[in-house]
């Protein structure tokens, strides 16, 4: 008879613990113009230029993700495609994630988006679809599933959902094993229903289809990525700046109102559960990450819970007091999926790492998979 614990006794922080918790999320995604217009001189880069901007900020972005864009964002197609042959296989080591946006399915520009990647598929990570589902429906995810088996590629798809019939089969998009996270499109979303969408309050004039979508991912195990924002900020929050208290400090001596409002939406989404979240300039780094990531405090405060919870053994049934509040079994799931979020998003210690383990040993598969359902038990 299988046993309902899975034994993780033996892993440790420096294995692979992709098939426990489901690799590494999205986090911070920011959008990468391949070959970009300089409103200086009214022109666009050439190839030399975009070559040099490339080395000069890509190589050193603090994203999660770089997302190069060669669908709506790219005027300059044919010009990026050859930027992107050239320039991806000399990358240096990385601790980021590399996305490219194709265009729509079966169009002209597709066929040429995956001519490119198979030609440089082993230097990126992601397949972002733009318009996923539109007009051939989850067709479109099982064959260029079926293409990147074909090619040898073991890349995952990011579909975007950016009208309502992508909302409709949102489901369906997600059953590819290739699928682990769907992305928000909430720009060509609020188009298609005729919305009038403000920069500030996008979320809640949103919330319907965003509660649907992140609904059905999690049904289905996967992430959801936010929304774009649009407003521009001058400043970028430092790196010292890692609790909330900090962030709030910051905001109040240097942020302005975009600031203030790209930081609430992005606490929001975390704690709407998302998994990632898009960027259009790198002043919107890290004030999403220290939005997305538990700090270090918050990390130490829910270990604690979780000590206390092994100690009176209650873990998976009892009670304790902690700070004034009585926790129970939920409340110890809370604190986990916290820790794993952090493991996420790389924000975890080697130590910290191997606490979560110590912790998931002691539930069983069920309950592993009620706090964590990006893992692949």
């Amino acid at each position: 008879m299988t046993s309902s614990f899975m034994d993780l006794s033996k892993l440790t922080a420096n294995d692979d613990l992709t098939p426990v918790l489901g690799g590494y999320w999205p986090g911070i995604q920011i959008y990468y113009p391949p070959i970009k217009f300089n409103p200086l001189d009214g022109s666009y880069e050439n190839i030399e230029q975009a070559k040099y901007r490339l080395q000069k900020h890509a190589y050193k972005t603090k994203a999660h993700t770089l997302l190069f864009d060669l669908e709506d964002g790219c005027r300059m197609k044919e010009m990026s495609r050859a930027l992107l042959l050239e320039e991806l296989p000399k990358f240096p080591e990385r601790d980021f994630q590399i996305a490219i946006r194709i265009n729509p399915f079966r169009t002209l520009e597709y066929e040429a988006d995956l001519k490119l990647i198979k030609q440089i598929h082993k230097y990126i990570d992601v397949i972002v679809l733009a318009k996923a589902g539109e007009v051939y429906g989850d067709a479109e995810i099982r064959d260029l599933s079926s293409w990147l088996v074909s090619i040898g590629s073991n890349l995952t798809i990011q579909p975007i959902i950016e009208h309502p019939r992508s909302l409709q089969i949102a489901d369906k998009l997600m059953t590819h094993s290739t699928v682990k996270h769907v992305v928000f499109g909430i720009h060509d979303f609020s188009k298609a229903m005729a919305y009038k969408i403000t920069p500030e309050g996008w979320i809640d004039e949103l919330e319907t289809f965003f509660n649907i979508l992140t609904m059905e991912a999690r049904i289905k195990g996967r992430g959801v990525i936010g929304g774009v924002e649009v407003l521009l900020t001058p400043n970028s929050l430092p790196d010292s700046c890692v609790e909330k208290k900090d962030i709030r400090r910051w905001l109040d001596l240097h942020g302005d109102d975009a600031s203030r409002h790209v930081y609430s939406h992005a606490k929001r989404e975390t704690a709407m559960g998302l998994t990632g979240k898009q960027v259009i300039t790198p002043n919107h780094i890290n004030i999403c990450k220290v939005a997305f990531t538990p700090s270090p405090l918050a990390i130490e405060n829910d270990i604690n819970i979780l000590r206390q919870a092994i100690k009176a053994e209650a873990l998976l049934g009892g009670a304790i007091r902690y700070n004034g509040e009585m926790l129970d079994p939920p409340m110890f799931g809370k604190s986990l999926q916290n820790i794993l979020r952090a493991y996420a998003l790389k924000s975890l210690d080697k130590e910290d790492q191997n606490f979560a383990l110590e912790v998931l040993n002691k539930m069983p598969i069920h309950t592993i998979q009620e706090n964590w359902p990006f893992g692949q038990i």
